[in-house]
């Protein structure tokens, strides 16, 4: 596939400080999520700088185990303008190793009560041995939409 990012675009009637709060909370990330595969955060602490590693316990029927965790790694925290995760998974060795799939949220200010969201999914990182294995991506087009909506809501609420 040459495309290898699926972006969706919203505006949203808040503003960027408050859906950022909302994309920095884990405890959030469940709400916002389209799939159901989200289930609810292992560590719980805000999100508050790249580098940092937050855990969430997932859920999805065609997983070998149906549960499991996932640990993400922050790429780019720029508050109230862009977040953005590496998710990473354990082999069984104790180790977290990053696949290769970005979820990043870029927030423009379109006025004091109007916010530009962009949400975009990049596997363009994923080894091709990985791709052999798996759909990329793994989930519907409209997850994304579906997605920012729900942000919307949390934001708005």
């Amino acid at each position: 596939m040459t495309n290898e990012t699926l972006t969706a675009v919203t505006i949203i009637k808040a503003s960027p400080e408050a859906i950022f709060a909302v994309l920095a909370d884990p405890a959030r990330h469940a709400a916002i999520d389209g799939t159901g595969w989200v289930q609810e955060p292992v560590d719980t602490k805000p999100i508050a700088a790249s580098g940092q590693r937050f855990r969430m316990r997932m859920y999805h029927s065609n997983h070998p185990n149906g549960h499991y965790e996932m640990t993400n790694r922050v790429t780019v925290f720029d508050s109230p303008n862009a977040i953005s995760w590496e998710p990473g998974y354990d082999p069984g060795d104790g180790t977290v190793r990053f696949g290769g799939w970005i979820w990043r949220y870029d927030l423009t200010a379109l006025s004091a009560a109007d916010t530009d969201v962009t949400l975009t999914y990049d596997w363009s990182g994923v080894p091709a041995e990985t791709r052999r294995g798996g759909t990329f991506p793994p989930f519907a087009p409209d997850h994304l939409a579906n997605s920012l909506t729900h942000l919307a809501e949390l934001a708005t609420s």
